[in-house]
């Protein structure tokens, strides 16, 4: 009983030193960043600058038409590292967690950041990127692409529409 005893008095001063015996944070409850704030994902630095909400991209006959919608996100992303770096990808992830991938070609989009992005260290793109998703609220997951290091940031995409999507009764969006 004694040894018992001892052996558990151990073990959770060994947990308290450690750091505590809580479980890993989760992506659900990641603390996330708002537009606008800088979202580390170590060497990478992002920052959500706007969103916009499409219904198709580009003109007939050569339209593309979105499953959903499209939502494309305006950002920044700086590379903090000493070497050109490739920016990953990113993901989108609903109230229910569930993830949607950026779109690997977004022809028709103005300032898309492209599939294929190598930054050089110290340098920023500008540019935009492409969701095919369901009206609604988002988290951005923004991630430095390191598996064997990874890092993350989440990015609160609160659903917002500009001026033309507004259509409320009465609304006229040419003020």
């Amino acid at each position: 009983m004694h040894r018992t005893v001892a052996f558990a008095v151990l073990a959770i001063s060994g947990c308290l030193v450690l750091g505590g015996c809580a479980a890993p944070q989760s992506e659900s409850v990641q603390p996330a960043f708002a537009m606008g704030e800088r979202a580390p994902a170590i060497p990478f630095v992002y920052t959500v600058m706007d969103t916009e909400w499409l219904d198709q991209l580009g003109e007939a006959p050569a339209q593309r038409l979105p499953e959903h919608r499209f939502l494309a996100i305006r950002l920044t992303v700086t590379n903090g590292g000493v070497a050109t770096t490739a920016v990953p990808l990113m993901t989108l992830l609903d109230s229910q967690n569930r993830s949607y991938p950026e779109l690997t070609d977004a022809p028709g989009l103005d300032e898309w950041l492209g599939f294929v992005r190598m930054l050089p260290p110290a340098e920023t793109e500008r540019g935009r990127v492409l969701f095919d998703v369901p009206t609604g609220a988002y988290r951005l997951r923004v991630t430095n692409g390191d598996p064997d290091n990874p890092n993350f940031a989440l990015v609160d995409i609160p659903v917002q529409f500009g001026p033309a999507d507004d259509i409320r009764p009465g609304h006229d969006a040419t003020k």
